[in-house]
């Protein structure tokens, strides 16, 4: 594979979202609901953050794998157009793009319908060919739904990465699945910072109470943990000191598609600045807030001057 021209190399899920709002209920039978608007964009834990920093103005290169389909298409051109390096996108032709149905409430929150498709065909020869000379951070998003690299070939890259000097970062969606454990908790030993939400991390550490789930992490290897809490912003733990909070930006919320890839972007943006986990967590924040104004992943960020511009006049939420 050819040697990404990038800062920031994301691994993992690249999903087509088909986002309709706002879906009051779904129509019996053959009924028809009129719809505020309907949108098509680029979605998935390693396609959205690599869209978001290219956004703010990062040097980003994605690998992952989608179909030989119109929706295909639309992912490889649409982030080469927001100048994410592609290179390493494969085309499976054996397996449908992964889509996503969303029908938002009002509320900003949504079901989903998920089809699995190209996700399933990302394969261990793409990681292992994989080269990260001049690479500062690298983001594996969505194990646990990743079933042609979860578990040893994940590790194995996390492994390269933190021996070459690497900053890794990494995201999980558990299923619930038996399988979940073994993607995950081999790979959390080499992870630098893990962003999961707050009810992900809670569910997969089986526990309620966070101080719980923070001691699972860590003792399972993690060096920082960074826990979003949607509305209530976000909780990081480090090996020194637990439990910091910092309060999300109050906005108005109409989909919250992509906020925490979209945090992860910041989150991200700030460490190749070189800032500490406080400003880092500030400006994920203000990502992921921004994100939650419009629908779909890609809403509410267009450069980093919106960050700006949120930080500068937005108006702070409790802890």
């Amino acid at each position: 594979m050819p040697q990404p021209a990038a800062r920031v190399v994301t691994v993992g899920l690249h999903v087509a979202d088909v986002l309709g709002r706002y879906v009051e209920a779904i129509p019996p039978g053959q009924g028809l609901a009129l719809l505020d608007e309907i949108r098509l964009t680029v979605a998935g834990t390693a396609a959205a953050t690599a869209v978001d920093l290219a956004r703010l103005g990062v040097s980003v290169a994605t690998v992952g794998a989608v179909g030989d389909d119109a929706l295909g298409v639309f992912l490889r051109s649409t982030m080469a157009a927001e100048g994410v390096d592609v290179t390493g996108l494969a085309v499976r032709p054996e397996r449908p793009t992964s889509a996503t149905m969303l029908p938002i409430r009002r509320d900003g929150s949504r079901p989903a319908l998920h089809v699995i498709g190209s996700n399933a065909a990302i394969r261990p020869e793409d990681l292992a060919s994989l080269a990260l000379d001049g690479v500062a951070v690298l983001h594996l998003g969505g194990s646990c739904l990743l079933p042609g690299i979860d578990g040893p070939p994940s590790v194995d890259l996390l492994r390269r990465a933190r021996e070459a000097g690497i900053v890794t970062t990494m995201d999980f969606i558990p299923t619930g699945g038996a399988g979940d454990r073994d993607a995950v908790l081999p790979c959390l030993p080499f992870v630098d910072y893990l962003f999961p939400s707050e009810e992900d991390a809670l569910s997969f550490a089986g526990t309620q109470a966070l101080d719980e789930a923070v001691a699972f992490y860590l003792d399972a290897g993690v060096q920082t943990l960074v826990v979003t809490r949607g509305a209530a912003g976000v909780s990081i733990s480090t090996r020194e000191e637990r439990d910091m909070r910092f309060p999300a930006y109050a906005v108005d919320v109409v989909d919250t598609t992509g906020c925490g890839d979209a945090f992860s972007a910041g989150f991200i943006w700030g460490l190749l600045d070189g800032a500490g986990v406080g400003e880092a967590a500030q400006r994920g924040l203000a990502c992921g807030s921004l994100v939650a104004t419009g629908l779909g992943s890609d809403a509410g960020i267009h450069s980093a001057a919106d960050v700006a511009r949120l930080r500068a006049e937005g108006v702070r939420g409790a802890v």
